[in-house]
């Protein structure tokens, strides 16, 4: 089921073919997701205000986030469903939140912090990420990292991005309450919106091998924020560690009881039967889902579901889950007729952009047209969205072939 909230009008930014500098081109551009007053994310939005936070600009931006080098306005529309809120924070911000909520980082400085993004193997860069993720304390920190992730992806042309986040965590290690977690990451949703005509949604996950009931009740949550940007439910971790997926039933139900979807991590580095385990739930699409290239029964499968992949390139390498790039099975999932859609991951930690994934998949042969429409029919948005999507993506690839 793909719901969002009621009483909600909708509406996405026409997308500009060439621009010289996004920033500047896009500032008066529409504003993403209309919101009717009283109703919706703009209801108790916090980031309606007219004054700025302190330390941002006039723009609703976190005073100047920190953006890749390459960055660049890149000429064709994209969609991003894979990429982890606390995984976009670049190494820069990342120091200055853990200053400013007194956590201890394994590194002092940009270039030693960079320098521990080379991971070992899967488990090195799941250490790595405990290490920094702890960092976001505070309301204002989810917030912050929505707008500034939607401010980098405006300048790849990206439309629409689904963002997952791990509350559980956070709450159970860190003492952050659930209400703080949810509100500053749908308030930033809104803001995202109305100052960047980025359009965001976003998904709690569940921790692999967690307590069913902490797994219910972060269910709970997600549901009730479902009218303020909260699409789906998500289940990621250590799928080495996943135990018996069985346990997460209830937590799924509930999700799909309150007109959530379901987007589980499997296939990554816990292979094929990672992805049997969990087509249990029926999920509206996978993240990763790779492994499923070493299984054409399961290929076949995937194929008559209609269940989209949301693929990371450079993630699977850089994690060893992958050896090396030219041995990445994008190529044999678009061959069985998978349809994958393209992420980054965690950008900040694996040094890439959604720029930089559609030309690596390109290369792999998964072409922008491609990847963008498997984004536009794997994503959680409603009906009417999903065709404002589309139209933008006829505009810039063509109409798209019938069936």
């Amino acid at each position: 089921m793909r719901m969002e909230g009621p009483g909600t009008a909708h509406g996405i930014r026409p997308f500009a073919r060439r621009f010289e500098n996004a920033a500047a081109q896009l500032a008066d551009s529409d504003k993403g997701f209309r919101h009717a007053p009283g109703t919706g994310d703009s209801a108790r939005s916090s980031s309606a205000r007219t004054s700025p936070r302190p330390g941002e600009d006039s723009s609703g931006g976190s005073g100047g986030a920190p953006l890749p080098r390459n960055g660049s306005a890149d000429p064709y529309p994209k969609i991003e469903l894979h990429v982890h809120l606390e995984g976009t924070i670049r190494p820069e911000r990342l120091l200055d939140m853990a200053r400013r909520n007194g956590v201890t980082l394994p590194a002092d400085n940009v270039e030693a912090l960079s320098a521990l993004y080379r991971y070992r193997d899967f488990a090195h860069f799941l250490e790595m990420w405990r290490a920094t993720t702890g960092t976001m304390r505070t309301e204002d920190d989810f917030r912050r990292a929505v707008l500034d992730y939607a401010l980098e992806a405006k300048t790849h042309g990206v439309q629409y991005i689904e963002t997952t986040f791990s509350p559980i965590n956070r709450n159970k290690w860190d003492g952050i309450p659930y209400p703080a977690m949810f509100d500053g990451v749908t308030d930033g949703i809104t803001a995202a919106a109305e100052h960047y005509g980025v359009t965001v949604r976003a998904m709690p996950s569940l921790i692999w091998g967690v307590d069913r009931d902490l797994a219910e009740e972060c269910a709970q949550w997600a549901v009730r924020y479902r009218d303020r940007g909260i699409v789906g439910l998500d289940a990621g971790g250590n799928e080495l560690a996943r135990g018996n997926v069985s346990e997460f039933d209830r937590a799924v139900a509930i999700a799909r009881d309150g007109g959530l979807g379901i987007v589980p991590h499997a296939g990554e580095a816990g292979g094929v039967h990672a992805i049997r385990d969990v087509l249990r739930w029926n999920p509206d699409g996978l993240q990763h889902g790779i492994a499923a290239a070493g299984d054409p029964a399961l290929m076949a499968e995937l194929v008559d579901r209609g269940t989209v992949l949301r693929v990371t390139p450079t993630s699977n390498v850089a994690t060893r889950v992958v050896a090396d790039i030219a041995e990445h099975p994008l190529p044999r999932l678009r061959e069985a007729g998978v349809r994958c859609s393209i992420g980054t991951d965690d950008p900040a930690l694996f040094g890439t952009t959604l720029g930089q994934e559609y030309e690596l998949a390109e290369r792999l042969g998964i072409s922008p047209a491609s990847a963008y429409r498997a984004g536009v029919d794997g994503s959680l948005c409603d009906d009417a969205v999903r065709q404002q999507l589309r139209e933008v993506g006829d505009t810039a690839f063509g109409a798209a072939p019938p069936g």
